[in-house]
This record gives structure tokens, C-alpha cells and sequence, in this order.
């Protein structure tokens, strides 16, 4: 069956188509490789035509190998060029994004600096001549005949230095240096100096040669923090660069090889002997002759003394940071040599930086501690005074805004608010003093006793930790667990980032907080529970004035985030903890109610003093920077005597607001504010300066816009609140424009 199947007429078809399939392929591979060699023979008869011999053959290896490895070269360069240009490929290249801040206080006078040292108003053609003739003379005299990169500049310098066997001519011309300056590094590598090739071409191509000098003039670091010739003549002289002399203008030229080396303010003999080799150098290139320079020389420039005044670093260190916040949020546009008024209250930084180094002074070595930090805010977050540590020059580490301790029973209170806010406790509710234990953990009082029932307000004016764990178990229903966890979310709410570990000695303060974290978790209680987030800058302005930042119409509003009714019972038991308890050395007098919180760590490694009145508060903290335990320090000794001390001296002059929620006490007439704005000195704080009011304040800025329209077409106003505040002392004047 299946024989006669395969020899049917269809199955020989099939066969037969195949056999042609095969056919047909064979003869195709035949008929290609065939026609392969004909053109193969073809093209060798054609090539035969070039066949070069001897040193013709030669010259044309060496050509195709020039030809190879420069096809590799290029491809190479294009791969450098292409990551050089991706540097320009953003709109903003030309964005200076370092920050030139000049800081000024509540009332209007400048304390302080931080960021580069950047000023680029005076415009090229107020430049002295000879200043130029300077710059280019020692740095790139072809500036206006190469193309970005001076080849015969560059093949010159490399002939002297191999001559005198290091470096003593500089190749790179003036557009290869901003180039440098504008998008990369110091590093020496070739690489850099690639992409600093291209990107030098790029700028010729797209700037003129005036605008690439002036931003080079403008950019280039001068030493001293300063950046920019107009900034450095300012920081060196005292004057503006229209300003300076030849030999002035010589020592600035000088500047440029190497700052750091030849600044007048670090090595003045340095300084004249490379202003002399400028002058030399404007004799050489044909710019000046001898005659126009021997003055100078005769002459070398003195720089103004800059020895470092008394600043609040500290609080300028908290401000500039907050600044570089802003910027990075696009909320300043791109405006990048400000003017900052901040909240600072300068004779209070003064008062509290005195208060906290004679402590040390005089009681550290008894009390076995070397450093101190506190923060001195408003309720609303405004921070008057930040103290770091006890010298900013020996350490810059800021321990009130970057260092985190424990904070002991100043932690107690948001325990105490979380069980107010389950509705099931009053600060009338009894609770009772008595050995306590969770698991294998065992709590004790500092008394070592314990003290039986007693109201709920009691138990936190005495601190007793027993019932600060036994509310962690009640606010869980019995799971403490699940009560810590609340009493975290309760911290958090109030601006607590720091870790908080879930331990069950929690609730008395065993874990690490931020002191000015901890300082507006305070001040929630005192402003009727909401969210305090601490700021430095009141307005930010740009260099010609124009208001850019305004903290009370750009900031967040506040958040209520805490029962109201809540905080207010917290805040009458946290009074009780000043007036009948562990803190009644804060106690600030007749008419001025204070709430607050003392703190002690096992061992006596940390001691604290948290409070506030209704017009300003924050938080105290000694200790010892490796740990050391102290001299049986408590949070009521030392740290609630510093606070009384400052803050005695700060509410002088103020006008005294209530605790929200609690009714104030009685004022008698000698704790009032008098009319000339300074309260007598019951409190035992030295006079405090006499300030404006904030109302007085709004006066003059009624005044200055006034004065503003009436003088149109001026830059800044006829009154400038900035000024009558250096006389008199306003709060809060606006500052004018900045020159």
C-alpha cells in the first residue's frame, strides 16, 4: 500500500520539483562565486594602477596611518566635546549659584556675611584703565587677537618652563580660565583641560570679548572669600574698583595667579613684591612706561585691617542655610547677592553668649562641664538668638541646631499632652506615685522615693518618671507599645525628626533630640498648639532693593496640629512646673507667667531647661561634648539659671504677650512697659537698649513709602527706617535697597 502511494503521479511531482530546487541553488552559489573573482580580478587590475615602490610607499603608509589614528583622535575629541558641551546645554549657564548674603538684624544693622564675597554692579567701562591694562598684562595680553585659546601664548609658556624646569608662565588665556571658573574644577587632569579648550571655544563663539573679561572680572576668586574684582577691591581697600589706585589696581592684578598666596590680609610682603611684578609686566607689554609706574612702586598699596570682629556665627551659620533652602526651592528667582533681615535680636545673642561663658567660667570646673547650647525663639518660630557651643572659633559644630542629646524629663511633656488627648485624663486627675515596671525595665524617681497619689498637674511639676511610664501604659490601653508609638506621632506632629527609639524608658526622655527642634516643640504649648517651624529670614531683597521674600506673606501659614483646649491644659501644668517645682529658678517676676520644663539624663550627662512666656522662650542645654557625666548637674541649677538670666534681660523692652488659653496675671505698674520702651530692672538683668515697638516700627515704614513716592525717579528712599533703626532701635524697620 504504502509502495503504491510513493509511486504515484503526485509523490514523483513533488520529487521532482525538489531536484529542481536543488539545482537551481547550486548553480546560483556557482554563478556568484564565479562573478565574486571576476570582480576581485577586476579590482586588482584596477589598484595595480597605484602600486607605489621605495620611499614613494612610504610616504603613503605614514599618510594612511596619519589618517587612521587622526579619525580616531577626532572621534575621541568628539566624545570630550560632547561631554563639555552638555555642561552649556541649560539656559541658566551664566547663573552664578553661590550665594553672596549680607545678614542684618531685627532692627537694620548688619552683623554679618556668609557665601561668597560676590559683587559684579560696577560695569566694565567705570573700570580704571590701568586696572585692565593690568589684568591683561599678567594674565592674557593677545585677550583681543586669539581665538579663546592663545597658541603662541601657550607655546611660549611651554618654552620657558621646560627652560627653567617648573612652572613659571601660566598657558591658559583669559577665556580658558573663566571657562574654567563658569563650569569646572581645579583638578589637573586632561580631561579638564579638554573640555576647558572646548568650552573656551564655545564662549568666543556665543560672548563678546568684553562681556567674556567682565565675567571673568567679575567671577574669578580674589582670596578672602571674596569673588570678583569689585568684591575683592571692597573687602581689601574699602572702596569700589572705580576707586582704586595704580598701586591698588596692581595688588588686585596679582591676586590672579594665586590668591590664596598673594592675599594683602595674610601675607603683605607676598602681595607687594607680585604687584611689583604686574607693574613690571604693564612696562613690558608696551602699556604703561616707567616713568607712569615708578610711583607706584614707590608706594605699594596697604589693605585695611581685617581682623575678625565679634559676629554671631552661630545664628548666621542656621540663617545662610535656610537661605540656600530658599534658593533651591526657586523661591528667590535667580538673584544671588542678597540682603537678609533676619530675626536676630543682637543684644540678646550678646546677653546669652555672656550668661552661658560665665557659667562656664566660673562654675564648669564644679560642675565638671566644658560646653552649653540654647535658642531663644518666638512662639511663632522667629529665632532671636542661637548659642552653638561655647567658642565658635575652636568649633564650628553647631550644637543647637545639628547635635541631638536626650533630653531627659524635658521630654515629658508630650507624654503628659498625648494622655490629655485621649480624653482620659485632667490635670486634676489623681494618679499615683508608686514602683513601676515594664517587663525587666524598672523605673525610679531622682528622690529615689516615691510620694503616693497626687493630682496629675503634681506629678509633671515634680517630675516623677514612675508616672511618666505608667501614662506611656495607659495611653495604650495597658499595651505600652502601642502608647510609645502614639506619644511618637504626637512628637512628630510638633516637629521632632530625630529617630525616636521604641524603648520603655521613652517616656522619660531616653532618646536623642535637636535643641532647636526641641525649642519649637515648646512653643506649640505657649501659642495654643500650632506647628512651629524655626526661621531666621524676616525679608530677603536682591542688590537693588527689590523685595524678593517675605516671611509673613511667603511662608506657610501655621497648622493647628494639637487640640487646642489640650495644649492650654498642658500649659497650666507645665506653670506649676515653674512656679511650685523643678523650675522655679525661671521664674521671671510679677506679670510675666512662664511655662516650662526641667531635664536630667541618667548619669548626668545632659542637663535641660525648656520654657517659654507668651512673647518668647526656648530651650537650654548643658553638657559635655564626648559624653563625660557632669557634677550631679540637674536641669534646675545651672541651665533654668541661664534662662532666667537671658530671658530676664530680653523681655526688657518688649511688649509682654499672654500664653494663649491661660489667663494672664496682674501686671503692677513695675512690670510694664514704660513709655520710653525700657522696664525697670527688678528682674536683675543689666539695662537692655531701648527699642522701638513693632507698632512704631510701622510707622516709619508708613513714613518711608511716603517719602518713596514723593521722591520718584530715586533708587531708595528720602527715610530710611534702616537708618533711624541704628539710632533709635526699631523692631523690625524694612530695609531700604542695598548699595
Amino acid at each position: 500500500m504504502f509502495e503504491r502511494l510513493w509511486s504515484s503521479s503526485f509523490v514523483k511531482r513533488i520529487r521532482r520539483i525538489l531536484l529542481s530546487a536543488d539545482a537551481l541553488i547550486d548553480s546560483s552559489v556557482f554563478d556568484s562565486g564565479r562573478r565574486s573573482r571576476e570582480l576581485y580580478e577586476n579590482f586588482s587590475t584596477f589598484m595595480e594602477r597605484f602600486h607605489v615602490s621605495g620611499f614613494a610607499r612610504l610616504g603613503v603608509e605614514l599618510a594612511c596611518e596619519t589618517l587612521t589614528w587622526g579619525v580616531i583622535g577626532l572621534i575621541a575629541m568628539a566624545a570630550l566635546a560632547s561631554s563639555a558641551f552638555q555642561m552649556t546645554s541649560e539656559g541658566d549657564w551664566l547663573k552664578q549659584t553661590d550665594l553672596a548674603v549680607t545678614f542684618l538684624d531685627r532692627y537694620g544693622n548688619e552683623v554679618g556675611q556668609r557665601g561668597i564675597k560676590h559683587d559684579d554692579a560696577v560695569p566694565l567701562e567705570e573700570y580704571p584703565d590701568y586696572l585692565i591694562k593690568a589684568v591683561l598684562a599678567t594674565e592674557d595680553r593677545r585677550f583681543y587677537e586669539h581665538f579663546g585659546i592663545d597658541v603662541i601664548g601657550t607655546a611660549r609658556a611651554l618654552t620657558v618652563n621646560a627652560r627653567s624646569s617648573g612652572v613659571v608662565q601660566g598657558g591658559s588665556s583669559i577665556t580658558q580660565q573663566l571657562a574654567k571658573n563658569l563650569f569646572l574644577s581645579n583638578e589637573r587632569t586632561i580631561t579638564r583641560k579638554i573640555n576647558e579648550a572646548f568650552l573656551a571655544l564655545w564662549l568666543e563663539h556665543h560672548l563678546t570679548k568684553r562681556e567674556i573679561l567682565k565675567l571673568y572680572l567679575d567671577r574669578v576668586y580674589m582670596g578672602g572669600g571674596a569673588f570678583g574684582i569689585q568684591a575683592a577691591a571692597e573687602f581689601y581697600f574699602g572702596k569700589s574698583v572705580k576707586d582704586v589706585t595704580l598701586a591698588e589696581a596692581a595688588m588686585l592684578a596679582g591676586l590672579f595667579k594665586a590668591p590664596t598666596k598673594y592675599a594683602p590680609h595674610n601675607n603683605l610682603p607676598a602681595a607687594r613684591a607680585r604687584a611689583n611684578d604686574v607693574l613690571n609686566n604693564l612696562v613690558d607689554a608696551g602699556f604703561m612706561t616707567e616713568s607712569q609706574v615708578i610711583a607706584a612702586q614707590k608706594s605699594p598699596a596697604t589693605p585695611v585691617d581685617r581682623q575678625r570682629q565679634d559676629s554671631p556665627d552661630w545664628y548666621l551659620d542656621f540663617a545662610y542655610g535656610e537661605i540656600r533652602k530658599l534658593a533651591a526651592a526657586g523661591k528667590l528667582s535667580d538673584n544671588r547677592v542678597l540682603a537678609v533681615r533676619t530675626a536676630l535680636d543682637s543684644n540678646v545673642q550678646k546677653r546669652a553668649e555672656e550668661v552661658i561663658e560665665k557659667n562656664l567660667r566660673e562654675q564648669g570646673r564644679s560642675y565638671h562641664v566644658k560646653q552649653a547650647a540654647m535658642v531663644v525663639m518666638e512662639p511663632d518660630g522667629a529665632v532671636r538668638a542661637i548659642i552653638g557651643g561655647r567658642d565658635y572659633g575652636a568649633s564650628q559644630f553647631n550644637r543647637a541646631t545639628d547635635g541631638s542629646r536626650q533630653p531627659g524629663s524635658s521630654f515629658k511633656p508630650y507624654v503628659y499632652l498625648t494622655a490629655l488627648m485621649t480624653g482620659r485624663f485632667k490635670p486634676t486627675t489623681i494618679v499615683t506615685d508608686r514602683p513601676t515596671c515594664i517587663g525587666n525595665y524598672c523605673v525610679h524617681n531622682y528622690s529615689g522615693g516615691y510620694a503616693g497619689s497626687m493630682p496629675l498637674a503634681m506629678a509633671l511639676a515634680k517630675s516623677l518618671n514612675t508616672v511618666a511610664i505608667q501614662l506611656s501604659q495607659a495611653i495604650g490601653n495597658g499595651d505600652s507599645r502601642i502608647g510609645r508609638a502614639k506619644i511618637i506621632e504626637t512628637c512628630r506632629k510638633l516637629g521632632i525628626s530625630t529617630p525616636l527609639e521604641d524603648t520603655p524608658s521613652l517616656p522619660v526622655g531616653q532618646s536623642d533630640v535637636i535643641l532647636i527642634e526641641h525649642s519649637s516643640a515648646y512653643a506649640a504649648f505657649v501659642n495654643g498648639g500650632k506647628r512651629v517651624i524655626p526661621f531666621a529670614a524676616v525679608e530677603i531683597r536682591n542688590r537693588q532693593g527689590d523685595l524678593l521674600y517675605r516671611h509673613d506673606r511667603d511662608a506657610p501659614p501655621q497648622k493647628q496640629v494639637l487640640p487646642y483646649e489640650k495644649v492650654v491644659d498642658l500649659a497650666g501644668m507645665m506653670k506649676k512646673v515653674v512656679e511650685e517645682g523643678t523650675g522655679r529658678r525661671a521664674q521671671l517676676g510679677e506679670g510675666i507667667d512662664v511655662i516650662g520644663k526641667t531635664g536630667t539624663t541618667n548619669g548626668y550627662k545632659d542637663a535641660w531647661f525648656c520654657g517659654y512666656s507668651g512673647t518668647m522662650g526656648g530651650c537650654v542645654w548643658y553638657g559635655n561634648d564626648d559624653n563625660e557625666p557632669m557634677n550631679n548637674m540637674t536641669g534646675g541649677t545651672l541651665p533654668a539659671g541661664t534662662w532666667h538670666d537671658v530671658m530676664a534681660y530680653a523681655h526688657q523692652g518688649v511688649a509682654l504677650k499672654p500664653i494663649v488659653g491661660l489667663t494672664p496675671q496682674a501686671r503692677p505698674e513695675a512690670a510694664t512697659v514704660s513709655e520710653n520702651g525700657a522696664k525697670p530692672l527688678e528682674l536683675g538683668a543689666p539695662q537692655r537698649p531701648a527699642t522701638l515697638s513693632k507698632g512704631a516700627a510701622q510707622a516709619l515704614e508708613s513714613i518711608e513709602k511716603k517719602a518713596r513716592s514723593a521722591a520718584t525717579g530715586r533708587q531708595s528712599s528720602l527715610v530710611s527706617p534702616a537708618t533711624i533703626a541704628q539710632t533709635r532701635g526699631g523692631d523690625f524697620p524694612t530695609i531700604g535697597a542695598v548699595q
